[in-house]
């Protein structure tokens, strides 16, 4: 089609230079030999630009680089022309037929520029005819774009060219020297703080925010001024997280909650993981878990010699499974469909595929449901962790790296206390076993199943109300690869006896980020979605700690990531009391909750329970724990 119209425009331009050159006096002896001129520029011009690829540009996106491709090709075709005509043909005419062909000079230079002209115009025609943005017309959504740079020039331009239901009404930028200038045909009309003034006055129904190089601090304060305007809220991911295929290619995307945490994202020494994880046997328990199923992505991509995914549901493992031999086909596979209190079946596992590594993640974490069944709490958290530790210590496992959480701390929920306690015990373990028994402690994990974001996310798709259990709750939160990271991390900082914890910047209020996601998805609080406290859930805590009043953190090798030191532990006492917690959950129809709980609080001391502050009760349970477990030694020493 371009090589067609170049030849009419080939055509067209000598003629108007011949008219121009004659002053539009047409005669025969004027355009004499004009035929031969058009036939010689004709295929000098097509081959010229064919040669600079002018028929091999996409003129929708074209550069000045393209533009200056068709000069080139014009001024050769010229250049040929005229060397051709001066020094061969007429040399060849006036030795053969004592004649030279005429053409004027001037005709020459007059048929490069207009050729020249009318093919650019051409181009630029067909690319303007390409990006025609049209009107805005009534079904589509007035976008307020934020960012007049490069960014937000590639979305204006997409957005015109493709059949968006947004359409670009107005821009805004912090560089206050692009105020009052247009960009594409948009007015920058104000910065950052400008915006809900320009949302009111220009009647914005969407905000895209075009800044992906911008910080993850100072992206989260403009997100701050945006969602006070009830605007649905969309931001330009990183070009770098395109090119590591993170996200797709719909450059597009939502809002998520972590964009609005404030801080940037934790990055890992990747270069210290593959030394320990390299041609190793790997064992995740809890794989099909959120941090389980992650952590199997992670250390794929370190070339272990095999890995093992342990998990007690098969449809949670059958799925990691089928993800896992889909983008990892080479790598060596083992699901095990295993309940971490099975001993026996533990110790076959460990004695046939004999890991190297053990990355245990499984575990009951929701507190209301194990404030309801402190029992199964106990019998997973602390034996299952139990049985999964003695089995590394038997076979010599390198390193073990136990998942653990914040809750664990100073825990006033049973949840917690069980976490603590097989802290406890791991840190025991390293004591006397030549495996590294390490702890990983960080808050909540956002997109995790049964975590909060979800929950807030189904409620407001369902109209609401959405449920928050108090305006003051507040809570520590990272996303699950920033978990991820640290968890293996730590097992290459791992010397054993470590409990790492991350620095996970300033805890967010619950409350707030349910006031947030309401907003992000375009809807008001309290007028189109309300917000509903129901009160605190038992075992809940309006904030979470870090660190027990016995530990004191110190830096690593990684400026996110400390180290706590362990407290000090009765390994007599921890034994006596996880007998007596063995026996009691063997007779779980025989056991009471308060009973379970007050041995809970003898093995975890920093368990702290409203039930046994200066409840008679549970002195006189105490009382008979007590009694009993006499009564027992005193049985198993007489046999």
């Amino acid at each position: 089609m371009f090589i067609f119209i170049d030849s009419i425009i080939v055509v067209a331009a000598i003629y108007l230079a011949y008219l121009l050159r004659f002053d539009f006096v047409f005669s025969e002896g004027n355009f004499a030999y004009i035929d031969y001129v058009i036939i010689n520029m004709l295929w000098l011009t097509i081959g010229c630009n064919a040669y600079f690829k002018v028929y091999r540009k996409i003129w929708r996106f074209a550069s000045l680089g393209d533009y200056l491709s068709i000069l080139k090709g014009t001024v050769f075709a010229t250049a040929c022309f005229y060397i051709l005509h001066h020094l061969l043909i007429n040399s060849i005419s006036y030795h053969y037929f004592s004649r030279y062909i005429t053409v004027p000079r001037s005709t020459t230079i007059l048929s490069f520029v207009l050729i020249a002209l009318g093919v650019t115009l051409s181009r630029i025609l067909t690319r303007e005819i390409k990006g025609f943005r049209g009107k805005i017309q009534s079904h589509h959504r007035r976008s307020l774009i934020f960012g007049a740079g490069e960014a937000g020039m590639l979305v204006i331009k997409e957005m015109y060219n493709s059949n968006s239901e947004s359409y670009p009404v107005i821009i805004a930028d912090d560089d206050e020297r692009k105020t009052g200038y247009h960009m594409n045909g948009l007015l920058v009309a104000g910065r950052r703080n400008d915006i809900p003034e320009l949302v009111k006055k220009y009647n914005i129904q969407d905000i895209i925010l075009a800044i992906p190089s911008v910080n993850r601090v100072e992206q989260a304060n403009i997100l701050q001024i945006c969602k006070t305007t009830g605007c649905h809220i969309k931001i330009i991911p990183k070009i770098n997280d395109l090119i590591d295929g993170k996200i797709s290619l719909n450059l597009i995307k939502n809002v998520e909650v972590e964009d609005l945490l404030g801080r940037e994202p934790i990055i890992v020494d990747l270069g210290q993981i593959t030394g320990y994880i390299r041609n190793k046997v790997v064992l995740v328990t809890g794989a099909g878990g959120s941090i389980g199923s992650e952590l199997c992505r992670q250390c794929a991509r370190f070339d272990p010699k095999t890995l093992l995914l342990l998990g007690h549901g098969e449809n949670s493992i059958y799925e990691i499974e089928l993800e896992m031999r889909s983008k990892y086909p080479s790598l060596h596979i083992e699901t095990l469909i295993v309940d971490i209190q099975d001993r026996q079946r533990l110790l076959s596992i460990f004695e046939k595929h004999k890991p190297e590594v053990v990355f245990h993640a499984a575990a009951h974490k929701h507190v209301p449901l194990m404030e309801r069944n402190p029992i199964e709490a106990i019998k997973n958290n602390i034996f299952g962790t139990k049985n999964v530790a003695e089995c590394a210590d038997l076979f010599h496992v390198e390193r073990f790296v136990m998942i653990s959480t914040d809750k664990a701390v100073n825990p006033t929920n049973v949840m917690g206390a069980t976490k603590r306690a097989a802290e406890m015990f791991i840190l025991h373990m390293n004591e006397r076993s030549k495996t590294d028994f390490v702890a990983v402690r960080f808050g909540n994990v956002l997109g995790s199943r049964g975590s909060v974001i979800p929950i807030f996310k189904k409620q407001i798709e369902a109209g609401g109300p959405v449920t928050v259990t108090h305006p003051d709750m507040v809570r520590y939160f990272m996303t699950i690869p920033e978990a991820v990271q640290l968890v293996i991390q730590a097992g290459a900082l791992a010397t054993g006896g470590e409990i790492f914890i991350l620095d996970m910047g300033q805890p967010v209020r619950i409350s707030d980020l349910a006031h947030d996601l309401i907003r992000l998805s375009g809807m008001e609080p309290d007028k189109d979605i309300k917000v509903v406290y129901t009160g605190i859930r038992p075992g809940e805590k309006l904030f979470e700690e870090i660190l027990t009043n016995e530990e004191g953190a110190s830096a690593t090798k990684h400026n996110r990531i400390y180290v706590g030191k362990s407290s000090e532990i009765s390994i007599t006492h921890m034994e006596f009391v996880l007998k007596r917690l063995e026996q009691l959950v063997k007779n779980p129809e025989e056991t009471s909750d308060l009973a379970i709980r007050q041995q809970l609080a003898n093995l975890v001391p920093t368990y702290n329970w409203s039930g046994i502050q200066g409840s008679i009760e549970a002195v006189q349970e105490s009382i008979r724990s007590s009694i009993e477990v006499l009564a027992t030694v005193e049985k198993n020493s007489l046999k």
